[in-house]
Formats: C-alpha cells, sequence, structure tokens
C-alpha cells in the first residue's frame, strides 16, 4: 500500500486546496509545493476528470473541490478515534458539505434531546463538531438550537474556509497550523484531562504529520501508511451501515496505534493490514478476506432487511447500496435469505447488479428497468435519471417508484 509520488502529489494537492478560501491554479500549487508544473497539471486534470476537483475559468479561476474529502481520511477518523476513548458515552456522525451537514446536524439536536426525555436532568450533553467547517448560516442554526435543548458547543478545525464563521462564534475554535485530530487532543487533554500518560500523542503526531503534509517528520511514513491505510477500508458502506463502517475503521487505527513502536513500523503495519482487516470481519473459522467481508456484510443485510426491502411485481428484493463484490454477496445473501427472490446493489452512478436463486428471472427484470439484460440469475443495468442521496431512505425509495413506475409500461 505504499503511495506512488503521482498518489502523493494528489492527496497532498487536495489537502492545501481544501485549506484554501479561494481557487488554486496549478503554478499556484506547483510553487507552493515545489511540485514540477507539468506534472501537476496532468494530476489535477486527472482529478477533475474523476469529478474530485472543478476547474474554473477567467482571472479569479483554478481549482476547487467538489466534495469533501476528510470523511475518508485519516484525519476526521482520528477525531472520533481520540473522542471515544475520552468519553464513555458517544453518538458519532459523519457528513460531507452542504445538505449533509444540515442534516447530521438536525440528527445530533434530535438524538440530544431524546437523550434528555429519558435521563432528564442527569446528563450534560456536549455537541462536539471536528474536522468540518460550517458557514455562518450553518453557525447560527445549531447555535440556537444548542441553547434551545441545553446543550454545550465546541467546534475544532483547520479549514482556512472557516475563518469568517470562527470570528462570529466564540465555540468556533480555527487553527490552520494543525490538523483537526491535533487540535481535538489538545482540547480534550486541556478540558477533560484525558490521555495523562500521553499514550496517544504518537498516533496524532502520525496523522498530523501526514494530514499537514510535514514530510521532515519521523512519523510522516507511518502516518502514510495509515492514510492509505483509512482511504483503502471501502469494504462496509457508509451510508448504509455507518456505525459498523465506523467501527472498522477506528479499530484499524487502533492496529496502528499497537505497532507504533516496532522496528520499520511502517512496512510492519503495511505487511500486516491484510490480516488485521480478516481480524475485524472473522467470526468463526477462518477464510479468504473477500469470503470473511461477504459473510460480514450478509450478515448486516439480513439482520436489516426489512428497512432495505423492495418490491418488483409480487416478488421481494434487498436492496444494497455501493455494497460492492455483487457476485459474492449478492449470492450468499440469496442463499441465506430463502424468503427473498431478488438482491439488488445500486451504485451513486445509478449502475445496479442482479442476483437470484432461480426465483426470478432478473434478466427480464434489467431489462424492464434498466435497459440491461444478462443471465436469469445474475444480471444488471442503469437506472435512467437517477439521483443519489446521502439518506438511503430516500436512495430506497427513489428505486422503489422507479421500478413501480417502470414496471407499469
Amino acid at each position: 500500500m505504499l503511495l506512488t509520488r503521482a498518489t502523493e502529489y494528489a492527496l497532498l494537492s487536495l489537502e492545501t486546496i481544501s485549506r484554501a478560501d479561494k481557487p488554486m491554479g496549478a503554478e499556484q500549487l506547483a510553487t507552493q509545493l515545489s511540485i514540477p508544473k507539468s506534472f501537476l497539471a496532468k494530476i489535477l486534470q486527472s482529478l477533475a476528470k474523476q469529478g474530485i476537483l472543478e476547474s474554473r475559468k477567467g482571472a479569479y479561476g483554478g481549482f476547487v473541490l467538489t466534495k469533501d474529502i476528510h470523511d475518508i481520511t485519516i484525519n476526521g477518523y482520528g477525531c472520533q478515534y481520540l473522542t471515544t476513548k475520552c468519553f464513555d458515552r458517544i453518538e458519532c456522525y459523519n457528513a460531507n458539505y452542504g445538505p449533509e451537514v444540515t442534516a447530521r446536524l438536525e440528527e445530533m439536536v434530535k438524538k440530544v434531546e431524546q437523550d434528555k426525555f429519558v435521563h432528564g436532568g442527569k446528563i450534560e450533553p456536549l455537541i462536539l463538531i471536528t474536522d468540518l467547517n460550517l458557514t455562518t448560516k450553518e453557525g447560527n442554526w445549531i447555535e440556537k438550537e444548542a441553547v434551545r435543548v441545553g446543550a454545550k458547543l465546541q467546534l475544532l478545525d483547520h479549514h482556512a474556509t472557516g475563518r469568517s464563521a470562527a470570528e462570529r462564534f466564540a465555540w468556533y475554535k480555527l487553527d490552520t497550523s494543525k490538523c483537526a485530530t491535533l487540535i481535538t487532543y489538545e482540547w480534550l487533554q486541556q478540558h477533560y484531562g484525558f490521555d495523562k500518560e500521553n499514550e496517544y500523542a504518537p498516533i496524532v503526531k502520525a496523522i498530523n504529520a501526514i494530514d499537514i503534509w510535514k514530510s521532515e517528520d519521523e512519523l510522516f511514513e507511518y502516518g502514510k501508511v495509515m492514510l492509505g491505510m483509512i482511504s483503502g477500508a471501502r469494504e462496509i458502506n457508509r451510508i448504509l451501515f455507518p456505525a459498523e463502517d465506523r467501527a472498522f475503521k477506528l479499530s484499524l487505527i487502533e492496529a496502528a496505534k499497537e505497532r507504533m513502536d516496532n522496528e520499520n513500523a511502517p512496512i510492519v503495519l503495511d505487511d500486516d493490514l491484510h490480516q488485521i482487516k480478516k481480524a475485524f470481519f472473522r467470526q468463526e473459522a477462518n477464510n479468504t478476506k473477500d469470503n470473511l467481508v461477504a459473510f460480514f456484510v450478509t450478515e448486516l443485510l439480513t439482520k436489516d432487511k426489512q428497512r432495505l426491502t423492495i418490491h418488483y411485481k409480487g416478488y421481494k428484493g434487498i436492496l444494497g447500496y455501493n455494497v460492492g463484490n455483487t457476485s459474492i454477496i449478492g449470492n450468499t445473501c440469496m442463499v441465506n435469505n430463502p424468503d427473498y427472490d431478488f438482491y439488488m446493489d445500486v451504485n451513486f452512478r445509478g449502475h445496479f447488479s442482479l442476483r437470484s436463486n432461480n426465483k426470478l428471472d432478473v434478466s427480464e427484470m434489467a431489462a424492464r428497468i434498466g435497459n440491461g439484460g444478462g443471465h436469469p440469475n445474475a444480471s444488471g443495468g442503469k437506472i435512467d435519471g437517477y439521483k443519489d442521496s446521502f439518506v438511503y431512505a430516500n436512495v430506497r425509495k427513489f428505486i422503489q417508484d422507479y421500478i413501480d413506475e417502470r414496471s407499469s409500461l
């Protein structure tokens, strides 16, 4: 999992652009990061083609992020790793920018209200927001809601784009010289007496080194392996199973912490990652990682199948979202759920895969709903006009409405 030079430059560019309060051009980035302009320009264009960056024209043009990069990197999960170690009772949330931020803030306020209803005055709720910058509008809303529900409010971040909000709100702590994990660590130590023995200081230092790209730091290479470790942890879908996905990623950070004292620690961690992942997914007997993941995810799908149920012409199916590995997971899901007729997995672009176990001709279903086709037990296609969402319930409703509409034609 060692990163190529192009990948290093891409990650460094994304981090730098995410901190900027205006578009950044290739020449400006190349000068600031000491990267050959021609090489960097190709990397930036590739990121733009993938939809990660947007290229804006004009005198004030340059590259800007089209999506948040921090929910899939080590820094955001580093903050959650520390807070789960500090607090005995905690609920964690992840959000990209835009509508998802508002939705997650609303969920947090609702959870505080529920807890206060159950426990009364026995709790002192804290809404702690880390590694995320809010707009002034979002800040005004959460401040009023925190006062209304009687919760303490604190935000800890390092993105320069939050400067105007930080100047307005006393609870908005901004420090662009450190990563959010280090800011969170120091804040927890100061206000909650966390980690008096500095047990977590090395792992925090490694995350800080890679997040703000301190290549001269002795823990930079270790942080680089951790960065790839978290960004490559895609076995569980974040939208479909957020708690399990978070538990998986935090377990990886814990495993990384345990290996920091080893000689040649970056290589040790890199070599061990496959076994670390297998250990998380293994339930009973050992197996290949793909099979262990398939069994684990299938069990999640089975336990939650009522929430995931969709229908097609009287047939009952389980709908996954960006689950992937349909050949193994879809078939395993059908074997383990004989009361269901088909399995469908749709990705964020609207492409879908179908599996059945001789109960439904999914090639006919694929042809009808998605101009697709294939085998009677294994088919796929694409949904026209697919509308993606960060809320699974919205995805499920869209798919069900689409199936109903196409089935009636």
